[in-house]
């Protein structure tokens, strides 16, 4: 009995390290490269795709991110919270130009460890502009021109050549296009000061001059739902949207029924709220208060009073300033699609409020005309060239008697004494002129 307990004791461990064994080979062995591309324009919709990939490549503990850059810039806000990310995440990062990081794509390959370009990419041109596509102020120029040096200095490269970027006043003649041009680096140039480590045909042949040849290579790509917020949260599109869903609801709830200008007002706001909220600007919260307002606007139409869709109105404005990237702009997006359905409720009334059913209850279209039987006085044109004799004096309005007919009358400027004869010589509606009768 006793050998056979020992026996049962041997079997059940040798079970137990058949079983703990796997956990210890499954250990990785080969090497993980993560690659991220970052193309078109730099927007606040492309940092949810770049915290996506890079939590991924840190949840499989990847040895090295290869940012894929090829964008001609975008915004300074949303290049400055992509280039934080990057200082942030634990893993080896390499920016690989993959022919042009103009502008804030210059910023942000400046953020990663390692540069490398390809033979024919270029690296620079990094002004600030304002949406109208002119030069910023003096302030924010500053600022970014400041955060320009920093990002050099932050992996030892040189600053002036970052500054020279963004700033035409720095003097480098033998790198300059022209007088007053931005400093653009060829790959060669950058090789040359240090601002890249090495060029590179393709992706393969930087890993393999990173002797990461053998890397496991995961490519990360964009979801559709990513491309859609990317898509919605473009400082263009918004104001567009939201003048859609404005003048879509506001002629809808003036016309019988549910019909196409609804469902287009319905479907601008739900692509608003998607792709903000898959970029991470709108919570809950936004979305929650932005429906409690318009459905204390659509109580409005029922109470009377107007406190009820002015606190509705206002909890749909927090909704949509809170759900935006930028307070400003989503300010300015908002007072556009207020106009465009101010507008619209102008070009409906005057040309379609006939056919639409509460347009009918709200605005008075019936008019008191001549044609229909409405006149605003009786015309006493009969009485012209009569005679009567005054009741009191007119000074000049006054009192007379054409034949036992009292009148209210005027005179024709004059003074008139009581029980004078006079003569209507002119009726305006319910004026009545006279004038004193000379006597021979």
């Amino acid at each position: 009995m006793r050998n056979i307990r020992i026996a049962s004791y041997l079997c059940v461990l040798m079970m137990s390290c058949l079983l703990i064994v796997p956990s210890f080979t499954t250990a990785k062995t080969q090497e993980v490269v993560y690659t991220v591309p970052i193309h078109d324009n730099v927007e606040r919709g492309l940092y949810a795709f770049l915290e996506r990939s890079f939590d991924e490549a840190m949840a499989q503990e990847a040895d090295l991110i290869v940012l894929d850059v090829h964008t001609p810039g975008g915004e300074v806000a949303a290049a400055a919270d992509i280039a934080k990310l990057i200082d942030t995440i634990p893993i080896d990062t390499v920016a690989y130009v993959n022919t042009k990081a103009h502008s804030a794509g210059a910023f942000i390959a400046l953020h990663a460890d390692e540069i490398y370009m390809t033979p024919d990419g270029t690296m620079g041109a990094a002004a600030v502009i304002d949406s109208q596509g002119n030069a910023a102020s003096q302030k924010a120029n500053s600022a970014w021109i400041a955060q320009m040096r920093s990002a050099a200095e932050l992996h030892g490269r040189d600053p002036q050549f970052a500054q020279a970027m963004a700033d035409v006043t720095v003097d480098l003649p033998q790198y300059r296009a022209g007088e007053g041009a931005l400093l653009t680096f060829s790959a060669s140039e950058a090789i040359d000061e240090g601002y890249a480590n090495g060029i590179a045909e393709t992706i393969d042949e930087l890993l393999a001059q990173k002797d990461y040849e053998g890397a496991e290579v995961i490519a990360m790509e964009t979801t559709f739902a990513e491309d859609l917020a990317r898509f919605i949260t473009n400082p263009i599109i918004v104001p567009i949207l939201l003048s859609l869903a404005s003048l879509g609801l506001v002629l809808e709830l003036y016309s019988p029924g549910f019909g196409v200008p609804g469902a287009i007002g319905l479907s601008a706001l739900i692509l608003f709220f998607f792709g903000h909220t898959v970029a991470g600007f709108a919570g809950y919260e936004s979305i929650l208060l932005f429906v409690i307002g318009f459905g204390l606007l659509i109580a409005e139409i029922f109470l009377p009073g107007g406190v009820v869709g002015i606190v509705g109105g206002g909890l749909m404005i927090a909704g949509l300033l809170g759900a935006g990237a930028s307070v400003t702009h989503m300010a300015y997006s908002i007072l556009v699609a207020m106009v465009v359905a101010a507008i619209g409720m102008v070009v409906v009334m005057k040309f379609f409020g006939k056919k639409l059913h509460m347009l009918n209850k709200l605005v008075l279209r019936d008019a008191t005309t001549t044609e229909e039987g409405y006149v605003s006085n009786v015309n006493r044109i009969d009485l012209i060239g009569r005679q009567g004799i005054t009741q009191t004096q007119l000074r000049p309005a006054g009192v007379m008697d054409i034949e036992k007919e009292r009148l209210d009358v005027v005179s024709d400027g004059r003074f008139i004494e009581k029980g004078k004869t006079v003569e209507v010589v002119k009726v305006e509606g319910s004026r009545i002129v006279v004038r004193e009768v000379d006597h021979v």
